[in-house]
């Protein structure tokens, strides 16, 4: 609700929280999930006192509750357990305090713990939290290593005494927080994002011992398994036994089963490395004197090879096959200048003979008409027409005087046309 108020007129604190009363007071009752941390009953008084507190965050709150209402649970509820309340929040004005007055309080059992645990782990998986190629590989010598577990727990002793005795080089920044309990998660997910902000750290641990289903829960809370997938540093999870599961195993980057497994998987075993390391020297050595002595041989079956021993043997036997070569290449060639020669010879005593240049040398003319028809009838002139006639030595016009055709065989083709033509 809105007030007017300013520094010269103000509200009495009794008035503030008269009025922040009157505002919870219209507030309906509501189902609450927590853990219980802290339980009062006293002997004798018909109200009992206890704190919820979420385990994923750090914050509580106060209920009541009737004597008879807390009884009907009270063989199976106690301090660390999981319960859901059906209350109503109330305002207590003298303290100006909030608290919720319970009506019914029920247990949370392992089954119902276990269903939700299933759906938010198909809720995440579908997220893509859980995908394997969104895991990042571990390095092969982690100089510094990040370990998150409790404080002087075997867990802790286990990774460090099995790490150590594989590299005894290896260095650790140890984070020691509560891992069960309300206070475990804030604590696991603050120490995580520590570690991942050192650049030097070069894998991350969280390690715990076994534990029933509740003591391991903090381990599969939806905000420290965010926490995991958004590191930028490598994540083991060594949480329990081998049979335990917690939705930390699956967004890790590597699930080892206990505390000791992870240190024998982040950590190389020294021994085992130098025993690696002289077998490879050797298998190199054998690879090495195996490639050299395969190289003399093929060197000495060379070296043996006649071309090798006289070289100038094969230049000596390819120089004669070379001389007879061109030798013969040369009578082959001064044979076809020859033959050619002679054909030629042949075919320009040919082409002279057939030459209309000797024709007209033996005393014949070539009548041509003004188109250059040459005339091959005398029926194709008429007389008065006008001819170029071509001679041996030349060109003339002549005129067609007549025209007739001779029977006889005078002219030396068998016929000669005659005719009176004037020049």
């Amino acid at each position: 609700m809105a007030l007017n108020t300013s520094a010269e007129t103000p509200l009495p604190v009794g008035e503030v929280s008269r009025l922040i009363g009157g505002w919870i007071d219209r507030l309906g009752a509501v189902w609450v999930e927590g853990q219980i941390t802290q339980l009062s009953r006293r002997p004798g008084a018909g109200v009992v006192f206890l704190t919820l507190r979420d385990p994923s965050y750090d914050i509580s709150v106060g209920v009541t509750c009737f004597r008879q209402v807390f009884d009907t649970v009270a063989d199976v509820v106690s301090e660390g357990a999981r319960v859901v309340v059906l209350a109503k929040p109330e305002w207590y004005a003298p303290r100006g305090q909030l608290s919720l007055r319970a009506t019914e309080i029920r247990p949370v059992g392992v089954g119902e713990l276990l269903a939700r645990l299933e759906l938010l782990k198909k809720t995440l998986a579908a997220e893509g939290l859980f995908a394997a190629d969104r895991k990042k590989p571990l390095p092969f010598l982690p100089q510094l290593i990040g370990l998150v577990c409790g404080r002087a727990s075997a867990a802790e002793r286990d990774v460090l005494e099995n790490a150590r005795r594989r590299w005894p080089a290896v260095r650790f920044e140890v984070r020691n927080v509560p891992v069960q309990g309300v206070h475990a998660v804030p604590q696991v997910v603050q120490a995580v994002k520590e570690l991942d902000a050192l650049d030097e750290v070069d894998v991350i641990i969280v390690a715990r011992g076994g534990g029933s289903v509740e003591d391991l829960l903090p381990f599969s809370d939806e905000q420290l398994v965010r926490a995991v997938a958004a590191c930028r540093t490598p994540v083991v999870s060594a949480i329990g036994h081998e049979p335990d599961t917690p939705l930390l195993d699956y967004v890790a980057d590597l699930r080892a089963s206990t505390p000791t497994d992870a240190a024998k998987k982040v950590v190389p075993d020294v021994g085992e490395e130098l025993e690696r390391v002289r077998q490879l020297r050797d298998r190199a050595r054998r690879c090495l004197v195996g490639l050299v002595e395969r190289e003399e041989r093929g060197l000495a079956q060379a070296l043996a090879r006649p071309s090798i021993q006289n070289p100038h043997r094969m230049i000596d036997e390819r120089e004669e096959q070379v001389g007879a070569l061109v030798e013969r290449s040369r009578r082959t060639l001064g044979h076809l200048l020859d033959r050619a020669d002679s054909e030629l010879t042949h075919t320009h005593a040919r082409v002279v003979a057939l030459s209309p240049a000797a024709t007209l040398q033996r005393g014949y003319a070539v009548l041509q008409r003004a188109g250059g028809h040459v005339v091959r009838d005398p029926a194709d002139v008429a007389v008065d027409d006008t001819l170029r006639a071509r001679v041996a030595a030349g060109e003339f016009t002549v005129r067609v005087s007549a025209t007739e055709v001779a029977d006889g065989a005078d002219g030396p083709d068998g016929g000669v046309g005659r005719g009176a033509a004037e020049q």
